[in-house]
């Protein structure tokens, strides 16, 4: 092997083609193991038996089949399902699965750690460490697959059918790892989730959304929280960069949406805070010309949390004015709390080399 063999996962299949020039392959190669990379999931070039063995060899030397290795795996009672995976150099995320009766989701992490410091987010009290890779964000698909048992299966017959990227860290603020991720994610010869499976949760990073929506058009989500600028600025600190105006706006005219499509705002239910009727009635009126549903989400509590979770009623009676105003407001159902794999509970204990730079918006 060389000293620095190639990771195969996360290179797009020009590169991959490239590369193979490079070392003297035909090629119609690259698209052989591009197939056995994401849709068979091979994690050794021997498995690729399209390939004759001296050419398996020789790949052998050049590159490898990269996943992270799988630190923790716990499954809660209610068959959620959580992965703490590690990375080459040690750093770690957090990676969940929630199965549904005919679906599931995978909810993908994009960086290690966040820089957001959202007051009611577990992650949030970490300290951002780095962006990961585009080949670290798949891995996480490779892994859910791996663990799931679904390569190769039919689609219809597969569990794992959709990716939110709502797991560690702000995905916008890594755009570009994240995007060429997706877009090999999407690739129809490979993995092949589609576009409307996939769910792209931000912050509000005003200046990228319009690029999300042209570049990769896949649902998009806004961690909203609170409909005044006052309460947002402290729930959501990147508020006082990009405020809800400013937010809403990005979203009116967000290329993807429409009325099939429409934009999911994700409201946390945090009691006493922003879960009065008059929140509910504004909410509706900030959201009055935007093609938008709303996920109202019970606060999941994490040691030393700030808040508490609205009550049963209080959460049904908000709902109630939001759906009497015609936006579908489903409550989300906490699944995994017991693992702390709940909507806002994940968190990893890596941490930030000394001098070391990230791109914080």
């Amino acid at each position: 092997m060389s000293e620095h063999p190639t990771p195969l996962i996360g290179l797009t299949l020009l590169e991959l083609t490239k590369k193979l020039k490079e070392l003297g392959f035909e090629p119609f190669r690259a698209k052989q193991i591009w197939h056995w990379l994401y849709a068979k999931g091979a994690t050794d070039f021997a498995q690729m038996t399209t390939i004759a063995k001296k050419q398996q060899a020789e790949l052998a030397e050049h590159f490898i089949i990269n996943r992270p290795s799988i630190a923790k795996d716990l499954t809660s009672f209610d068959t959620t399902r959580k992965w703490l995976l590690a990375f080459a150099d040690g750093n770690k995320v957090e990676t969940v699965f929630i199965p549904e009766e005919d679906r599931g989701a995978l909810c993908v992490s994009s960086q290690v750690g966040c820089t957001l410091s959202c007051t009611f987010c577990h992650t949030g009290t970490m300290k951002l460490v780095r962006n990961l890779s585009a080949g670290e964000i798949i891995g996480q698909v490779m892994v859910a697959r791996d663990g799931l048992g679904e390569w190769g299966k039919r689609r219809e017959d597969c569990l794992f059918t959709n990716i939110v990227m709502m797991g560690m860290g702000e995905p916008l603020f890594n755009y570009d790892a994240v995007a060429k991720a997706l877009n090999i994610i999407m690739d129809q010869e490979g993995i092949a989730i589609s576009k409307r499976k996939i769910t792209l949760s931000t912050s509000g990073v005003v200046p990228v959304i319009k690029q999300v929506g042209d570049e990769l058009g896949v649902n998009l989500a806004i961690s909203l929280h609170a409909v005044r600028d006052d309460l947002r600025d402290k729930l959501v600190p990147l508020n006082k960069k990009y405020p809800i105006a400013e937010l809403l706006e990005a979203c009116r005219t967000y290329p993807a949406a429409n009325n099939a499509r429409r934009i999911t705002f994700e409201y946390v239910m945090l009691k006493g805070v922003n879960d009065s009727d008059a929140d509910a009635h504004e909410l509706v009126r900030l959201l009055s010309d935007i093609h938008a549903k709303v996920n109202l989400i019970p606060f999941n509590p994490w040691p030393g949390a700030p808040y508490e979770c609205s009550s049963n009623n209080r959460i049904n009676a908000f709902a109630q004015i939001l759906n009497d105003a015609g936006y579908s407001s489903p409550v989300r159902t906490p699944r995994g709390r017991d693992i702390f794999a709940a909507c806002g509970q994940l968190k990893s204990d890596s941490e930030r080399k000394k001098g070391e730079k990230v791109w914080l918006g």
